[in-house]
């Protein structure tokens, strides 16, 4: 198979020089050539004797006629070589020029070249910098810092979850097999210890599961384009994702506070539901003992807004926005006894999705804020 490369810069070189020269070659050509018709023209301008007439010229007697042809094959003549010797010095004046000021133009690119052919993963900090140049070479040098600022940050983002969500599949995993290790080694295990493990392995099985479901949907949210869109209504969605955890709620002696007003959006029901969901579980998870929570729809011309306020553990305002990274609860990676860590991801990911926005602040006294803003149905 053969194998197509770019031309490297040192050919572009040669070809800019080449066409360079060969344009000026050209410019040359048809100069000499106009030079040499009108002189020509000129020429045979100069009003002619009568026929028969002789001219004395250094003694000699010439016709009229013989001496005018003469003078302008000599004009031509003379035309032709200055001509001649002009063009080459042009055209070799060109090749130089053209040679020398492309090196010039090119050594940026050159720069550009050498920086994107030692990047690898490993070395995606490196970047171009600033060129001595303002032109277009430069803007390509920004857009390239730019986009390698993004991949990097792609990269990051890409390894920290890669890393987090194999701690949290390790946690589950290492449960089922202490378990199995520790119920097979007892050779006197009756059957309330094998249920036991039975229930054990069931919990981490279920953990696992959960963890594995989060990070499905989160990566067919994240970055990808809506399916089904249509009219909901947020606050419908909003009662819908209540009643999941009116249950755990009351358990937790819990108030609930409701002021939802018809808000219609456009938009994917499943996803806008898991958006209410993942808000109010995170807001009945994440609270205090008889706590309280606050959910509210507000409709408007441009944007359809859900809150969910709710009482909680104190947060640093410095730290509110880490809650949207994958694998964060209250603002500590890792350390919460329930969840995944992906309820917020996924709700900003489901949110970006509808080219909505959502934003977290804290409670003071304790808890957390979370609003989103969805485009307004017509």
């Amino acid at each position: 198979m053969i194998r197509r490369t770019g031309f490297p810069a040192r050919s572009l070189r040669a070809r800019i020089t080449v066409l360079a020269t060969v344009l000026a070659a050209v410019v040359s050509v048809v100069l000499l050539w106009l030079t040499w018709t009108l002189v020509g023209d000129a020429v045979s301008a100069v009003p002619q004797l009568p026929p028969g007439t002789t001219v004395r010229v250094d003694g000699v007697d010439v016709e009229a006629s013989v001496l005018a042809d003469h003078l302008r094959e000599h004009a031509r003549q003379r035309v032709l070589i200055g001509g001649a010797i002009a063009f080459c010095f042009v055209v070799a004046a060109a090749g130089i020029l053209a040679w020398t000021f492309t090196s010039r133009v090119l050594r940026p690119l050159r720069e550009i070249t050498g920086t994107a052919k030692r990047l690898s993963v490993e070395s995606m900090g490196e970047r171009i910098g600033e060129l001595s140049t303002r032109d277009e070479l430069a803007e390509l040098a920004r857009t390239m810092d730019a986009m390698l600022d993004r991949l990097q940050a792609a990269f990051d983002a890409q390894r920290h979850f890669v890393a987090n969500a194999s701690h949290e599949l390790r946690t589950p995993l290492s449960v089922i097999r202490t378990e199995l290790d520790v119920t097979l080694a007892d050779e006197t295990a009756d059957e309330a210890e094998l249920r036991r493990m039975a229930g054990v392995v069931r919990d981490a099985t279920e953990r696992a599961e959960r963890l594995v479901g989060s990070l499905l949907l989160l990566a067919r949210t994240d970055g990808a384009g809506l399916v089904l869109t249509e009219r909901v209504d947020l606050a419908a969605v909003a009662e819908s994702a209540w009643r999941a955890v009116a249950a755990e709620a009351d358990k937790r002696g819990l108030r609930a506070e409701f002021r939802l007003a018809p808000t219609p959006t456009t938009g994917d029901p499943a996803l806008l539901e898991r958006v209410a969901g993942n808000l109010l579980e995170n807001a009945v998870r994440h609270n205090v003992d008889n706590g309280w929570i606050e959910v509210s729809t507000v409709p408007g011309p441009r944007w359809a807004t859900l809150r969910v306020r709710s009482s909680g553990a104190l947060l640093d305002p410095a730290t509110v926005s880490e809650l949207f990274e994958p694998f964060r609860r209250a603002g500590v990676a890792r350390t919460a006894r329930s969840g995944a860590g992906l309820g917020l991801s996924i709700v900003r990911a489901a949110v970006q999705a509808h080219e909505g926005t959502v934003t977290a602040e804290p409670v003071v006294g304790g808890g957390l804020t979370v609003t989103v803003h969805l485009p307004a149905a017509a």
